[in-house]
């Protein structure tokens, strides 16, 4: 269904603050990244990724001059010829905007009041068959919210907020507001979908662009967990050890990877001759080691310079720093990781020891690759930290959730209509 035109429909949208649009905007920029026209139909907003097609109406939006006449009326319990005639207005208005769209991105419009004229011009357009397939994301219940419970009545407009609209497919952002909504319109859960907020990694993490390519292009998020070697490719950093552990690592049944950020160092004609053997230790262990001098290239194949920002990067991502040196002047990486809150797994020689007491996790360099990776799968699984990272990852990414839920919901067909037996639930 990629290239289809889908709406996103809201009192507001971004750049505006608030949950609803930081919603929208991560929706706008999963459609337009999977391939779909977007087309957001707002009362007031602007664009929030240049590759919206944004539609400002203004009376759609809550603060509207006639809105907030015909919304005082209704506080009263008054439904007069001025909110007939904006409902009539706005159903011309939306069946317009909306003209090409193959599904609607409803949100909260069909379960509060902020607007009732939009809610019912739409319901209007919807059972006519003028409308695009609607999913009514549904964040807020005005007759579930007692603040608000002095500002309905029963009758229509405002039982539209509590009767469930036919075809239409319902969504709760949680599982608690899955079963009030469900309690609300008489439906079983199992009619409505359950798609969660996520969080956007990369721009939670201010991780700079080519970073981000990388750890989309070969799915470092998925690692559990996710290493990191910052150091250049020398025979003293013992990267062949960090190989052995990270295999070992996999053989225990977790999915880990290893990050090297340097390039062979520049001083040493033999450092060249190191890499061969570690990629071809890499074949034989068939470990899961990413090097940088290998993946991250310019247009012409050329290694690109790793900055600073990009370690910086690196370290926000990473569960761990894997530092198995046999020799160090310093430690520099086991100080920037400390920062970073990052757990240090490194080997227990003298300069680490110094910078670290007893705060990191020390490996005998003798010990068997199984021994030491025994012991960072253990204290990661202690950590509830690293667990709860890993949950979030799996299931509270952007990325995550558009594969999981919102895909598929696109890909679907008209929800069913509810029976009487299941309003009556």
């Amino acid at each position: 269904m990629s290239g289809a035109t889908i709406a996103i429909l809201h009192y507001a949208g971004p750049p505006g603050i608030g949950g609803v649009e930081a919603t929208i905007a991560a929706h706008i920029r999963l459609l337009a990244d999977d391939g779909y026209a977007v087309r957001v139909v707002v009362g007031a907003g602007g664009s929030s990724d240049g590759r919206e097609d944004l539609r400002v109406l203004p009376r759609l939006g809550s603060r509207h001059p006639e809105v907030e006449a015909v919304s005082a009326e209704l506080r009263r319990g008054a439904v007069t010829p001025a909110f007939h005639a904006l409902v009539e207005t706005l159903a011309d208005e939306l069946q317009t905007a909306l003209q090409g769209c193959s599904v609607a991105l409803v949100h909260n419009v069909p379960t509060l009041h902020k607007n009732l004229a939009f809610t019912a011009a739409l319901h209007r357009l919807h059972m006519a068959g003028r409308a695009p397939r609607l999913l009514a994301w549904a964040h807020d219940f005005a007759w579930r919210d007692p603040l608000y419970l002095p500002e309905l009545h029963s009758g229509w407009p405002w039982d539209l907020l509590r009767t469930p609209w036919p075809d239409v497919q319902y969504v709760a952002v949680s599982q608690d507001r899955r079963a009030m909504l469900a309690a609300l319109l008489g439906l079983p859960t199992s009619a409505i979908a359950v798609v969660t907020p996520g969080v956007d990694v990369a721009r939670l993490a201010k991780v700079e662009p080519a970073t981000w390519a990388l750890v989309e292009q070969h799915r470092l998020l998925e690692a559990d967990p996710l290493l990191l070697l910052p150091a250049r490719i020398t025979r003293r950093k013992n990267i062949e050890g960090a190989l052995r552990i990270v295999a070992a690592l996999r053989d225990a049944g977790l999915r880990p990877r290893l990050v090297v950020t340097g390039p062979p160092g520049p001083h040493n004609p033999a450092n060249a001759a190191y890499l061969d053997e570690l990629q071809r230790l890499r074949t034989k262990l068939d470990a899961p080691v990413l090097f940088l001098y290998e993946s991250f290239r310019d247009d012409q194949g050329r290694p690109r310079p790793v900055s600073e920002a990009m370690i910086a990067d690196w370290l926000s991502l990473a569960d761990g720093l894997l530092f198995p040196s046999r020799a160090e002047g310093f430690g520099m990486p086991v100080i920037e990781a400390a920062l970073r809150g990052v757990p240090v797994f490194c080997a227990d020689i003298a300069p680490f020891r110094e910078i670290a007491g007893d705060n990191a996790w020390f490996f005998d360099l003798n010990a068997p690759p199984a021994t030491v990776a025994q012991q960072i799968a253990s204290a990661l699984h202690d950590d509830p930290r690293y667990r709860l990272r890993q949950h979030v990852r799996a299931h509270y990414t952007w990325q995550a959730i558009y594969r999981r839920t919102i895909k598929p919901l696109l890909d679907a067909g008209p929800a069913p209509a509810a029976s009487a037996t299941e309003r009556a639930r």
